[in-house]
């Protein structure tokens, strides 16, 4: 697996990634959402912060909400240096091609979320009981650093109503798979479980 053939890849995924975003920034209200299937649906939502919606203001009370977005973005900046040297690295080193392969994903995952939490707040205006323009003449809903992720996949594969002896969700009814993510979210994770399942093809004893 070469550079060019990763780099190949990683445009391949951005492409897709982004394109998906910015036809549901441009075409749906927030929250709006789409049935495909009864365990599938499109719906359109955006995170402000990292996993799960999480912000790191939750954890370090004392910043506030826009300081912990540029803190969290000028990290990912940063780290997608990192991984853009381990990629270039491993194909130096003619690495294994599972390696290349799920380095590749994740960088074009991180790549592609890190294009929202950089540029979306300029170049649109926000989504709130209307459908976002590109390129608004008021210009976008927030400043550089502090654009909003978007995601729309969304699969509650099933859902249950769990009996009262259940520990901490006793009673309520339970849904599989709530959170919602976007094609650059399946990127990063396909990477990361390939490393894991693959462990000893993608890296040797050495």
């Amino acid at each position: 697996m070469t550079l060019k053939k990763s780099i190949i890849l990683i445009i391949i995924i951005l492409l897709i990634d982004q394109i998906s975003k910015v036809y549901i920034k441009t075409n749906f209200v927030l929250q709006e959402s789409v049935d495909i299937f009864s365990w599938f649906e499109i719906i359109f939502v955006e995170n402000d912060g990292m996993a799960w919606g999480t912000k790191i203001s939750d954890f370090v009370t004392f910043i506030s909400d826009r300081t912990a977005k540029v803190i969290l973005t000028s990290f990912r900046i940063v780290a997608i240096f990192g991984i853009g040297y381990w990629l270039y690295d491993t194909t130096k080193k003619e690495s294994s091609k599972i390696l290349i392969i799920a380095i590749a994903l994740i960088f074009a995952g991180a790549l592609g979320n890190i294009i929202d939490s950089v540029f979306y707040g300029v170049l649109f205006d926000d989504s709130y009981n209307q459908v976002a323009n590109f390129l608004p003449d008021a210009g976008g809903y927030d400043g550089l650093l502090h654009g909003k992720v978007v995601d729309m996949l969304h699969f509650p594969l099933f859902e249950v109503d769990l009996p009262k002896w259940f520990p901490f969700y006793g009673g309520k009814r339970f849904s599989f798979f709530d959170p919602v993510f976007n094609i650059a979210d399946m990127a990063i994770s396909t990477g990361f479980i390939m490393l894991i399942v693959f462990n000893k093809k993608a890296f040797s004893n050495k």
